[in-house]
């Protein structure tokens, strides 16, 4: 305690907020703050995330064949998910903007799971990960699936948002597992590749495929 009654600069040593000065996200008398960046090497840096939104078979239907009441609907939430994703930093109040370099997001029905499956992948030349922006962008992706079917279908959910896979870094390469649960994963050896472009898949057709769309950030 310094001489004022307030915690002085080692107050929190043993204390809880020791610990969450040391993650970069608070500052000597725990109030928040952004990490840190200046250090970080300036270098590549790609995420892959993606999201789920649970559907009724007739509802999928209605998606692929274009016969939603409010439209295209994977179009529609593919440009909601670049548009926040883009934005991140104006949502997620510590993460530091990042001039994305790519972003791609990708709706693909699902027949047999009765989901459309969301994927983004993120690219950026920077000091920081480019992962917020990724999950953003998937999740506000899904959200707008919902928003779009919701009149059709109120028993639509939007069942999960995660992160697939991180490059850029020593300490930053990461990738799910296919058997990993919520917070499982493993790290890969820098200069591994893992978080490459999604493939192209058929044409529009009775699979409901698309194809993958790019948008500039």
């Amino acid at each position: 305690m310094s001489s004022d009654g307030k915690p002085g600069e080692g107050a929190f040593e043993d204390g809880s907020r020791a610990g969450r000065r040391r993650s970069g996200r608070v500052d000597r008398v725990g109030r928040p703050r952004m990490a840190d960046v200046t250090e970080q090497p300036v270098i590549a840096r790609r995420a892959v995330a993606e999201a789920e939104v649970a559907v009724s078979h007739e509802t999928l239907s209605a998606i692929v064949d274009g016969t939603n009441p409010k439209g295209d609907v994977l179009s529609v939430a593919e440009l909601a998910g670049v548009m926040a994703g883009k934005r991140t930093s104006d949502l997620i109040p510590l993460c530091h903007p990042v001039a994305l370099t790519d972003l791609l997001v990708r709706g693909v029905p699902d027949r047999a799971a009765g989901v459309v499956r969301i994927r983004v992948e993120t690219a950026a030349i920077g000091p920081g990960s480019v992962e917020m922006e990724a999950l953003t962008a998937a999740a506000v992706a899904a959200l707008t699936v919902y928003d779009m079917v919701r009149d059709l279908d109120p028993s639509a959910a939007v069942l999960g948002i995660k992160l697939l896979s991180r490059s850029g870094g020593e300490s930053d390469t990461w990738q799910r597992t296919p058997e990993a649960g919520p917070s499982q994963g493993a790290r890969v050896p820098r200069g591994a590749r893992v978080a490459g472009r999604i493939s192209s898949p058929p044409p529009r057709g009775s699979g409901g495929r698309i194809p993958p769309r790019r948008y500039g950030a």
